[in-house]
């Protein structure tokens, strides 16, 4: 057992540290970037919890993982990647003004990741406790979903400080989500002299877009939502190439099953037309069930703090699905994820940091 003194919860060691970790831009898929990043959350870990923090090379990027010692019970789980390409931080640099601290990353999830740690140190024992900072949650968890799956299982319990829900709830449900690229074939010929020589690939998929919105259920939660469309060469081709990509978001794994089996079967309407689908929902539902236990102490650690079901996914969708009891939303409170605005509310950060640290006794204790 690691027996240590806890260092009282302070905003400005808090804002220090986030700064340094919101400097070094960390876009996902640029391993150079993602390594300073890795090192940086490294010592972040060792300077205020003591120890070791491995880096776990992959091909995505480093992943990071502390352990406390002992027998494992806890795990925090977050991602040190976010979604914005070098020189972000050159036009929206850190800044901290008007109770409001903002940069590139500082809700998803630098803000929540901090805020973490220095709750856990915080406390007196670190036994049983482990962070697991993972490299490529923002392009779907690739390379971690393994390990992260692993040191869930071994753990028992998951704490995931992904930012909190407007007004500060927690996540206690997620949808399982993914997304679907439609490829049609089709054949070009001459948009004036012989259009019908040609198989209309823009036409076919017109169709298929149709089709796969149909497939959306509101009453089930599912959505179904074309984002990215391409076809096409010249204004006077009929195109011989088209590409649908879909986004897709359900609440249940029956609902995954009927999507994806529905992707499987996407049929031409033109003959001549091919079609080929790629892709699945690959982050499965994270039920409420999963958050029951762990969203209950939380309520007994912050009275009044809302849970909700929410349609975006995390790393949180992994471990629920294998069972062990999972708590999201426990990072920053703020808002404008993925956005310009982004912004975390600096005076919710030592009770956010406290609430980690109580439900980190309470599963040590139980």
């Amino acid at each position: 057992m690691t027996m240590r003194k806890g260092v009282p919860v302070s905003v400005d060691a808090m804002l220090e540290d986030l700064r340094v970790l919101v400097e070094i831009e960390s876009p996902s898929r640029d391993l150079d970037a993602l390594k300073g990043s890795a090192e940086a959350v490294a010592a972040l870990l060792e300077n205020r919890l003591g120890g070791s923090a491995a880096l776990v090379e992959t091909g995505a990027g480093p992943h990071v993982h502390w352990s406390g010692g002992g027998e494992p019970r806890v795990l925090v789980l977050g991602h040190h990647d976010t979604v914005f390409p070098l020189g972000t931080l050159e036009r929206r640099p850190f800044r901290v003004r008007e109770g409001h601290v903002t940069g590139p990353g500082v809700f998803d999830m630098l803000g929540g990741l901090v805020q973490a740690v220095h709750g856990v140190a915080s406390l007196d024992d670190l036994s049983g406790v482990e962070f697991l900072v993972t490299a490529d949650e923002e392009v779907g968890s690739h390379s971690s979903r393994k390990l992260i799956e692993e040191r869930a299982l071994a753990c028992g319990a998951v704490l995931v400080v992904e930012g909190a829900a407007d007004g500060g709830g927690l996540k206690t449900g997620r949808k399982g989500c993914g997304s679907f690229e439609v490829a049609i074939a089709g054949r070009a010929s001459h948009a004036g002299l012989e259009p019908a020589a040609g198989v209309n690939a823009l036409v076919e998929a017109a169709h298929q877009i149709l089709d796969v919105t149909a497939l959306a259920d509101p009453a089930l939660g599912t959505t179904v939502t074309p984002t990215v469309a391409s076809a096409g060469t010249l204004d006077n081709v009929v195109p011989a190439e088209a590409t649908v990509v879909v986004d897709v978001r359900v609440e249940s794994q029956e609902e995954k099953e009927r999507v994806e089996a529905a992707f499987a079967t996407l049929a031409p309407y033109l003959e001549e037309a091919e079609i080929t689908v790629r892709g699945a929902i690959g982050r499965p539902p994270m039920p409420q069930a999963a958050s029951a236990e762990l969203f209950a102490v939380a309520q007994e650690l912050l009275p009044g703090v809302e849970g909700r079901a929410v349609g975006g996914g995390s790393d949180g969708n992994f471990t629920a699905a294998l069972g062990v009891p999972t708590l999201d939303g426990l990072g920053a409170v703020g808002g404008g994820a993925h956005a310009d605005h982004e912004y975390v509310v600096i005076a919710s950060m030592p009770e956010r940091a406290r609430l980690v640290a109580g439900l980190v006794q309470a599963v040590q204790r139980r």
